[in-house]
């Protein structure tokens, strides 16, 4: 059982709650913007966690977590969280911190297929520990195709602390801020533009990319 949304090209809502509560927030007839509500609490060891996303062409969703998400230490092993979406309209994802707690064993995967015409903006913040911890073991796939082809094929293993304190990767930083795009490009100097119509871009602030993702929301 997965948590589904599906905007279909008629304009219809198909919601379908487990892990995850969707919300309606707003909408007008080929518009809608989603709150994602944990239905229960999340996320701890041996959960394996679903979310569908299917965006039609001509619709255009807004998902919104409604509040961060912490990956605890608890009951022992290994927690999931994998997210497969179909875009063929507009999909905007503004992702609240995923704190990744002491302890903590995470896998998380993102495979979005983009349709040609289709856009996709991602903000995602993973912060390692709450306060006064170094954070636990996340390992990050993300995949995007458009029209089959691929746009984006990341594995971030950070796991090891050792790893994420190198320079070559967090530098001693706790926070990773990444604003990804798809069907569209990313105008900042930092950018890294993809081979094909994509960008990403990373801070290692919490807030270190608000300015842009605000311009990201408002000209997508």
């Amino acid at each position: 059982m997965s948590t589904r949304i599906a905007l279909h090209p008629d304009g219809s809502l198909d919601l379908r709650a487990d892990a995850f509560a969707p919300k309606v927030l707003h909408r007008t007839q080929f518009e809608v913007r989603i709150g994602l509500v944990g239905a229960r609490a999340l996320l701890l060891a041996g959960d394996d966690v679903e979310l569908e996303v299917d965006v039609a062409a001509g619709c255009a969703l807004e998902l919104v977590e409604i509040a961060a998400t912490v990956a605890h230490d608890g009951r022992g092993g290994t927690a999931s969280w994998s997210t497969r979406a179909g875009v063929r309209g507009r999909f905007v994802w503004d992702a609240q911190p995923f704190v990744v707690a002491d302890g903590a064993r995470v896998e998380r995967d993102l495979t979005v297929d983009l349709a040609p015409g289709g856009v996709l903006a991602l903000r995602e913040t993973v912060v390692w520990g709450r306060s006064g911890e170094t954070g636990g073991a996340l390992r990050s796939r993300t995949r995007v195709d458009v029209a089959g082809d691929p746009l984006l094929v990341e594995d971030l293993d950070l796991r090891e602390a050792a790893v994420r304190s190198s320079p070559a990767v967090l530098g001693g930083h706790r926070v990773l801020d990444t604003v990804l795009v798809a069907g569209t490009r990313l105008a900042h100097p930092d950018a890294l533009q993809l081979d094909g119509c994509g960008s990403v871009l990373r801070g290692f602030e919490h807030d270190a990319l608000d300015g842009v993702w605000d311009g990201v929301r408002r000209g997508v």
